[in-house]
């Protein structure tokens, strides 16, 4: 596992976490909003269906 590789995907991830809690409640649930319709677009597996690997 490359380290050097991975660590920049973690703090970029830390940035987005630190990012959305800063925001209002209202804010927050547009994301999660946003983000549940992005999944349904996508086809996500149903629950109880195991995931694809990417």
């Amino acid at each position: 596992m490359d380290s050097a590789k991975d660590q920049p995907d973690e703090v970029e991830g830390l940035r987005l976490i630190r990012a959305f809690l800063s925001l209002p409640p209202d804010r927050r649930a547009e994301v999660i909003a946003f983000a549940e319709e992005l999944a349904r677009a996508h086809g996500r597996p149903e629950e109880g269906t195991p995931a694809s690997p990417r």
